[in-house]
């Protein structure tokens, strides 16, 4: 039998040279008749084997094996569990269909790019992003970017990060001004044939942008195309912000319901002055970015209620939110043809309703002949309620107000009796 007992020294790595303390074996441990050089090489060896083991326990394991497919799986599985648990818990069916949308973010910026982390860690299918803007060290007080990006353009140094946080996430950068007419075409192009699988539509549009000129570049390509597209933004003060979805022809588009800005048709350039910045505040972006995603969402994997309309005052912590129909009269034409379409189709599917719908009999014997009569009739009905007041079609009342005087109650009051509560009751019996 043959003991062998560690000893800590110097060893030197034979690929880098360096001096590292490894553990070898004393020769006053090894018996003599393995003093030869092949017998103390493989000593050496054996040596830096159990070594290893100590620094990496896992290789201990006879069942580990060399990473391949099924390592990668288990892998993703393994960093996707806690948003698979969605599904076990019932918030969502299927949250594996998430890997299956592809979602366009026009704006890198404060919530932009927080939006597209956020998206990458939920593991979405394929992200598109567009910005012409560069890193700068004035970004460093929001979030996502580093100090180390300044002067990169944003979508090329976010899409480094994000293939680092998620390299399952398939990425599609385009560095360039969308409100310019051949890169205005090139984005109608990508939103409506860039999707996972090439020329078909992305699922949703996320405008995260910081002016109203490309705001309105959006709301015309979205109206144009019939895509569906979520809108989002922050004041100038940094203290409130807001996300709005907008299906076009049922919900009220940019152009719908417009800033003074844009309806007054001023250039919002001449509105800046020179040296002076807009506030900034990572914690509003980041409220306004969450709220963004979480509808996203809601959206993709229909699950919750998605708003139409949820603003945010960090002032107050207040939260309003509304739906607004769009505007027969706005000002761009394609939202109107989308308004004439959406109502064909909820004239065709009322129909179908309609039709599907049978009157459920509750009892078809009536061997008795009983009938429901109301003990008030319609004249008396009419009689006890006030006059109905003159209004716009499709709007009713829920109540009517009785006139006052054919109701009144009378002022007479029974006069006060001197007699005791025992005669009284006694006058009652005898009655």
């Amino acid at each position: 039998m043959l003991f062998l007992r560690p000893q800590i020294s110097d060893y030197r790595c034979p690929r880098t040279h360096k001096r590292k303390h490894k553990g070898i074996f004393s020769h006053s441990h090894v018996s003599q008749g393995l003093s030869s050089p092949w017998s103390l090489n493989f000593l050496k060896l054996c040596t830096v084997y159990w070594h290893a083991l100590e620094l990496r326990p896992e290789f201990k394991s006879s069942s580990h094996k060399r990473k391949g497919h099924g390592t990668a799986n288990k892998l993703r599985i393994r960093k996707n569990c806690r948003l698979m648990a969605l599904k076990r818990m019932g918030i969502v069916k299927d949250y594996e269909k998430i890997r299956t949308f592809t979602v366009a973010v026009v704006g890198v910026g404060g919530v932009g790019s927080v939006t597209a982390e956020m998206l990458t860690r939920c593991g979405i299918g394929k992200l598109l992003l567009f910005d012409y803007d560069k890193v700068e060290l004035a970004n460093m007080n929001r979030l996502f970017f580093q100090p180390h990006q300044a002067g990169l353009s944003k979508v090329q140094a976010a899409e480094r990060t994000l293939r680092n946080i998620n390299p399952d996430v398939q990425f599609e950068v385009h560095n360039y001004n969308i409100t310019t007419l051949d890169n205005f075409q090139h984005f109608m192009d990508r939103i409506s044939n860039g999707a996972l699988e090439e020329g078909k539509p992305v699922d949703l549009v996320l405008s995260c942008v910081d002016n109203f000129e490309a705001r309105m570049a959006i709301n015309t390509a979205c109206n144009e195309l019939g895509q569906i597209w979520m809108e989002s933004g922050v004041s100038e003060n940094a203290v409130s912000g807001h996300i709005q979805l907008i299906i076009p022809g049922e919900s009220a588009c940019f152009a719908c319901a417009p800033p003074l800005v844009v309806a007054a048709n001023i250039d919002e350039k001449t509105l800046k002055r020179e040296g002076v910045c807009a506030a900034s505040l990572p914690t509003t972006m980041g409220v306004v970015a969450g709220i963004l995603v979480q509808n996203v969402l809601k959206y993709l994997l229909n699950f919750g209620t998605v708003s139409y309309y949820l603003g945010y005052n960090a002032m107050q912590d207040f939260f309003p939110t509304m739906a607004m129909k769009p505007n027969p009269q706005c000002g761009d034409q394609n939202c109107r043809k989308q308004q004439e379409n959406y109502k064909k189709k909820e004239a065709v599917q009322s129909k179908q309703e309609v039709i599907e719908q049978e009157e459920e009999i509750v009892h078809e014997d009536n061997d008795w002949g009983i009938e429901l009569v109301s003990e008030i009739s319609e004249e008396e009905l009419m009689a006890a309620s006030g006059p109905v007041p003159d209004l716009p079609e499709g709007i009713t009342v829920a109540y009517t107000i009785p006139n006052k005087e054919e109701n009144a109650v009378t002022d007479e009051t029974v006069a006060e009796s001197e007699e005791s509560l025992e005669e009284l009751m006694a006058k009652m019996k005898n009655m």
